[in-house]
């Protein structure tokens, strides 16, 4: 990853009296001038992020105060917005309206899944009842988007799904991170391969996990900085997913001015992760799952076995992984059970599901997926 791959996500920008809509711009200027200043290029916003106004603080922040060719624009249609297709053209000029630009660099569909993208029953859902691949195509042809993309959160099947039949499809924004590259919902490893698979470029998402790789258990913390001192853990897990082959970008959800010139420091010059430090990383990510209510960070043994249709090993995987973060709640894996269960034709993930036991080596292990299922299905959402 040369300088330049480092990407500054405006999800996470100060705000002023905790209102997400309320940007503090002075602050953000602050962040943009020692981002760019750097060398660094990649600004990534969408429709949603801060109420609706994060779009419109790049075109304030970034647009307006330097040279168009300084700078790269990437931004999203809101899928999960969007009801009919006569919304979709209004809601393209409306960000380029946002943005104070007529072409955006690196565009994306938002979010696509199995609801959006083959739909409740099936046969389709917004993404193409709407047409949405088509109009971008449209954009791309009128030069009011450069690169077509889409950000992913499902499984490996369904995104090799969508490469196969839309092969325009330049790059795929993923989460890739050490502690998520073995999980069984996320899958970064087996969703990045699907990419490479299809000869197709990456943008990262979530390196740090929304924060949780910056908190790490302290002995863990202590290890690492025993081989670089001056290195924080979150740029160790922004470096394990710079080192990754075929990355256009790393997204970083920056919130301080101090976190963009950490980030900055250590991006420059960036010289990829050995084989040694990235094996490190995995089993760092496996002790602090070991730590978790399930006491293993592996759970294979569980593979061939199922709970409503799901794998056991995915059930207690997330559980797991959800109980040993700072706030369990907060855990981005709480959608992929929506997912995983529409794929298998279930609807409605809050529905009354019969009683089911689960045996493994003759012993009944029914409670214990059953604590963990309860608590993914309780606190899941369906985007």
């Amino acid at each position: 990853m040369a300088q330049g791959k480092l990407g500054f996500g405006l999800m996470r920008l100060p705000v002023i009296d905790g209102a997400q809509e309320n940007i503090d711009m002075e602050q953000l200027n602050k962040m943009v001038d020692e981002f760019l200043g750097n060398g660094f290029t990649y600004f990534d916003t969408s429709y949603a992020y801060h109420n609706g106004k994060s779009e419109e603080a790049l075109r304030k922040s970034v647009v307006e105060r330097y040279p168009r060719e300084q700078f790269t624009i990437a931004t999203k249609l809101p899928t999960f917005l969007i009801q009919t297709e006569d919304q979709v053209e209004d809601i393209f000029a409306g960000q380029l309206k946002n943005l104070g630009t007529d072409y955006v660099d690196y565009y994306l569909l938002h979010i696509l899944n199995t609801k959006f993208y083959n739909g409740l029953d099936g046969r389709g859902g917004v993404v193409k009842n709407c047409h949405l691949f088509e109009h971008a195509q449209k954009w791309k042809k009128e030069g009011k988007i450069r690169h077509l993309g889409f950000s992913f959160h499902d499984s490996p099947e369904v995104l090799d799904q969508i490469l196969t039949e839309h092969p325009e499809v330049e790059f795929v924004q993923i989460i890739v991170n050490y502690f998520d590259w073995e999980s069984y919902f996320i899958a970064s490893r087996r969703c990045y391969e699907v990419i490479r698979r299809h000869g197709k470029k990456v943008v990262i998402m979530e390196p740090v996990k929304g924060g949780v790789l910056a908190q790490i258990p302290k002995e863990a913390e202590k290890k690492l900085r025993s081989i670089k001192p001056e290195m924080s853990p979150a740029v160790w897990a922004l470096r394990f997913a710079g080192s990754m082959e075929d990355v256009t970008a790393v997204l970083s959800g920056m919130s301080t001015l101090e976190q963009v010139q950490d980030n900055v420091k250590n991006m420059r010059d960036f010289r990829p992760l050995g084989e040694d430090d990235m094996n490190m990383l995995l089993q760092m990510a496996k002790e602090q799952k070991a730590t978790g209510p399930e006491g293993t960070g592996d759970f294979a043994e569980y593979e061939a076995l199922t709970y409503h249709g799901i794998s056991v090993a995915a059930i207690l995987d997330t559980y797991n992984s959800a109980m040993v973060q700072p706030n369990p709640l907060f855990s981005g894996e709480m959608n992929y059970l929506a997912n995983k269960l529409l794929a298998n034709g279930v609807m409605d993930i809050k529905q009354e599901f019969p009683k089911e036991t689960v045996l493994f080596q003759g012993n009944d292990i029914t409670a214990q997926v059953e604590e963990a299922w309860n608590f993914l299905v309780e606190h899941a959402f369906v985007m």
